[in-house]
């Protein structure tokens, strides 16, 4: 048990640092930048989740339905469903949004939403690793501790488009450099989090990541159509915001892929 509490910190350290890495993106930005760049960055964002929520998130959870002999689309559907209801409750708890509260300083709903949605993503990311770990740990098979690693390493690399992704949009709302860095870096620390909680709770939690991963994923396509593609494609942007969903799509679609 030591040995995959000790695995799990370090290959989610990692991937919590990556995240670090990806949000301190935001430090080269000197000055507050072009409307254009605005809706690029909330675009990438909106990018970025999406293939996230596709790649990283659905397809893993209908695969890991398949292993426990459940249909994969229920626990897809089921925890999509249940990660939408739940941002649109949250939703309903924060000041709504409009188009004209989109573009008051700091505005808390949209804030509170893009970093919710991120973190979530995270959890079940970091289950992941930490269940890796414990099943390598449990059976002394060093593929299965070389499978764990790889999967850590992919995760991190990931995620570092994922706190640029966080961290970039607050900093285009006015949002001043370090507290947006903070925040997207703060986003990635509950995956050691959970990774340790899994391994210590590896029998129990792994029958429920399909509906995780699915929870996850419904919950950031929410943020992505409710509020930031509307934003990023405002009809006197032109293509700038498209550009950049396309952008952050292909990237995050890349990592996915070829770290799979």
């Amino acid at each position: 048990m030591l040995n995959a509490l000790l695995w799990a910190a370090a290959g989610t350290g990692f991937t919590a640092l990556m995240t670090a890495l990806g949000a301190a993106v935001v430090f080269l930005f000197r000055h507050r930048s072009s409307p254009a760049l605005h809706r690029v960055m909330l675009g990438f964002a909106a990018g970025v989740m999406i293939a996230a929520s596709m790649w990283s998130l659905l397809i893993p959870a209908i695969e890991k339905a398949q292993e426990q002999n459940v249909p994969g689309w229920l626990p897809a559907a089921g925890g999509s469903l249940i990660g939408i209801g739940f941002l649109i409750a949250m939703d309903a708890l924060l000041p709504h949004l409009t188009p004209e509260s989109f573009h008051l300083h700091n505005s808390p709903s949209r804030t509170a939403l893009l970093v919710l949605a991120v973190t979530l993503h995270n959890i079940p990311e970091g289950m992941a690793v930490g269940v890796s770990f414990a099943l390598a740990a449990q059976s002394g098979d060093p593929a299965l501790l070389t499978a764990a690693t790889a999967l850590a390493m992919g995760v991190g690399i990931q995620n570092f488009p994922e706190g640029a992704a966080i961290s970039l949009p607050l900093r285009q709302e006015g949002m001043g450099r370090f507290k947006a860095f903070l925040i997207g870096a703060a986003s990635g620390l509950v995956e050691p989090v959970f990774a340790l909680l899994t391994v210590l709770m590896a029998g129990t939690v792994q029958p429920l990541l399909p509906w995780l991963l699915s929870f996850a994923a419904g919950a950031m396509l929410y943020v992505v159509v409710e509020e930031l593609i509307p934003e990023a494609n405002l009809s006197q942007g032109g293509h700038s915001g498209t550009l950049g969903v396309m952008a952050g799509f292909l990237l995050m679609m890349i990592l996915d892929v070829a770290l799979g």
